[in-house]
């Protein structure tokens, strides 16, 4: 059994009808690079998802890494650039994105899980064929001609399509996947392609019960900036389409429709550096995040 805390003791016991809805159902978590945080922060993630499994829940972990991405490049004085969220990859940038969300951070995650008590192990998408990926482009208006630029950001992709093959393989022998988010394409190039992206299409491929979202805010704030707990798709798609959803929070909403409209019964955004976020959303009343739901 992990080596559960008091506190993490404390949600569970009044956890029982929440046990149950869970029970034998999938949860993907999209671990964030800025939700890592420090060691603790990362070993008690570890032992609540190591708890997840050991309570009847299959967890699937897909995790960021842009810190540890954007410390390596110091380390080799690159400079990044950024469309609407993207990170333009070059192929020099596209092996040292690889190398650090393939290599350390993705292991660091898996050994974090497997040192609580249960099996986990780390992949990216190209094992297995796990995640197929289409280049990405992104268009911007210039402000002086007002005339639409289609803009190259390189080795950027996106899913175009997921094979659960290998993920249905290590559920089915209580292993806990952790995905490292990168693909390939069909003509076997390696793309560079958003984590909260490849975590919405797992979960929409899967049929998870829930997708959590972890990042290093509370959740969705609404036009008067106090906290929503709960949204419907229809009112996401207003706050976009309003602007008081903007910036990086477009990308994690509408990953969260992705996964909704693909039959994933609730998608929820919270903050990472919480303890136990993961826990009390899922076995709690009050939750810990921003639900979204059909």
């Amino acid at each position: 059994m992990t080596d559960a805390t008091p506190d993490s003791m404390k949600i569970l016991a009044g956890a029982l009808p929440f046990l149950k809805r869970y029970d034998d159902q999938i949860v993907v978590v999209k671990y964030g690079g800025h939700a890592m945080g420090e060691e603790e922060t990362a070993l008690r993630f570890g032992r609540d998802i190591a708890l997840l499994e050991q309570v009847g829940v299959n967890p699937v972990v897909v995790h960021g890494g842009g810190p540890q991405i954007n410390a390596m490049l110091k380390r080799l004085n690159v400079q990044s650039t950024f469309v609407q969220g993207l990170r333009v990859t070059d192929e020099a940038m596209l092996d040292v994105v690889e190398m650090v969300l393939a290599g350390p951070v993705n292991k660091q995650v898996a050994e974090a899980i497997t040192r609580a008590g249960a099996m986990a192990v780390g992949i990216s998408g190209k094992d297995g064929g796990l995640v197929r990926a289409r280049k990405v482009t992104r268009t911007v208006r210039d402000p002086g001609s007002n005339l639409e630029q289609v803009l190259d950001l390189g080795f950027v992709g996106e899913p175009d399509s997921i094979d659960t093959k290998v993920l249905k393989l290590m559920i089915g022998a209580d292993i806990v996947p952790v995905v490292a988010p990168v693909g390939v394409g069909h003509d076997g190039q390696t793309y560079n392609i958003n984590a909260d992206t490849v975590a919405g299409a797992i979960a929409g491929a899967l049929g998870a019960e829930r997708l959590l979202v972890l990042t290093d805010v509370a959740g969705v704030k609404g036009p008067d900036g106090a906290f929503i707990p709960e949204m419907t798709v229809a009112r996401v798609k207003q706050g976009i389409s309003e602007g008081w959803i903007n910036a990086g929070m477009i990308p994690k909403v509408e990953t969260c429709i992705y996964a909704i409209e693909r039959g994933v019964k609730g998608a929820v955004i919270l903050d990472g550096r919480v303890p136990h976020a993961v826990l009390r959303e899922l076995f709690t009343d009050s939750g810990a995040g921003t639900l979204i739901k059909p």
